[in-house]
This record gives C-alpha cells, sequence and structure tokens, in this order.
C-alpha cells in the first residue's frame, strides 16, 4: 500500500529550497531523527515558511513566562477544539516529554476540565479557548481572573497570543490536510 501524502500540496525536495529553508529542516532533522511533516508542508510557500516560523519561535520559545509545557498544553486544547489532527498528535507529544507527563497530553485534547492539572492551568485553558472561540467576548474580568491565579499581564497575552496562532495553524493543518509523522505518536510515552 502506497503512503499517504503529507499534505494535498506538493512538497518541495530538499534541494530545491532556499538555503535558510533547507538549513533549518536539516536542524530539525538532525536533531528529532526526522522532518516534522509541517515543514515540507511549508516550504510549498518560502516566505510564509519564514513568517510563520519567526512567530511561532517568538511565541513558543520564551524563556520567561510561561513554561515550555503550559505552552504545548495551549496548543493542544485549542487544537483539539478545532479538530485539527496534526496539531493534536505533534504537539501532544511535545506536551508529554516537556511536562515529563505520558497521559497529560491525551487527558487535555479528550476534555481538559477532567484532566490531571493544576487549577491554574485549567483556568489558562479556559481563556486560551474563550479567545479561540469567543474572542469578541473577552474582557478585563478575564484578565482580573488569570491574574488572580498568579499571571502576569504578559503571561495573559502570550496565553491569547499563542491561542490565536494556533487557531490559524490548525486551519492551515485541516486546509491542506497535514498528516502526522507516525513517530509523534509514541514519543514520550515511556
Amino acid at each position: 500500500m502506497a503512503a499517504a501524502p503529507i499534505s494535498r500540496y506538493p512538497v518541495p525536495k530538499l534541494a530545491d529550497l532556499p538555503a535558510d529553508i533547507r538549513s533549518r529542516i536539516e536542524t530539525v532533522q538532525e536533531k528529532s531523527g526526522f522532518i516534522p511533516n509541517v515543514f515540507l508542508m511549508l516550504a510549498y510557500r518560502p516566505e510564509e515558511f519564514r513568517a510563520f516560523m519567526a512567530y511561532h519561535d517568538t511565541l513558543m520559545d520564551k524563556k520567561d513566562g510561561l513554561s515550555k509545557a503550559d505552552r504545548e498544553m495551549i496548543v493542544v486544547a485549542v487544537s483539539a477544539h478545532n479538530q485539527c489532527q496534526y496539531c493534536v498528535i505533534a504537539h501532544g507529544a511535545i506536551l508529554r516529554i516537556r511536562a515529563k507527563n505520558p497521559l497529560v497530553a491525551d487527558q487535555v485534547a479528550a476534555n481538559f476540565r477532567k484532566a490531571d492539572i493544576t487549577p491554574k492551568q485549567k483556568a489558562m485553558l479556559e481563556f486560551a479557548l474563550k479567545v479561540t472561540q469567543r474572542a469578541n467576548e473577552v474582557e478585563e474580568a478575564d484578565s482580573a481572573a488569570l491574574r488572580d491565579h498568579g499571571f502576569t499581564d504578559d503571561e495573559i497575552w502570550d496565553i491569547a497570543a499563542i491561542a490565536a496562532f494556533f487557531g490559524m495553524s490548525n486551519r492551515l493543518a485541516n486546509f491542506t490536510s497535514l498528516r502526522p509523522n507516525e513517530e509523534f505518536y509514541a514519543m514520550g510515552r515511556g
């Protein structure tokens, strides 16, 4: 049986990509042992690849504020709501690794309100889902409630920005029928 395509759009050959994009993809491949399909899908449009990755890295690789696990938890919750298979599977793998918990990603994806996470994390995810579903209803009371849980204004901004960015990412992944790499399914499970 032939392997299913990565996406419904053409996947460029690594050799044909601009040097900066090829280098980034090769670095990820060297580190993880495979190329996440999102890199190959986005490489179809190099300028958008660069812009997407720049904003992704700005949001997800910060050293201060939210933990890297919390950032991934937001992605999983938002992606589950948006029914983005690629992002739930890929970021679920990263969440399992960053949280050092093989169960958390599945719990958050299925129903974060019943997941074994802290009340602070549940408040964070409630807000992320409100931004995802009803951003027009977000008001100062939402920020005040998050401050009561110990979040700073910059962390609240990050929660909203991650939810918004991955709403866009989820839509692109769904639009292109982006398939998760098989490697993601086993990562961080033990």
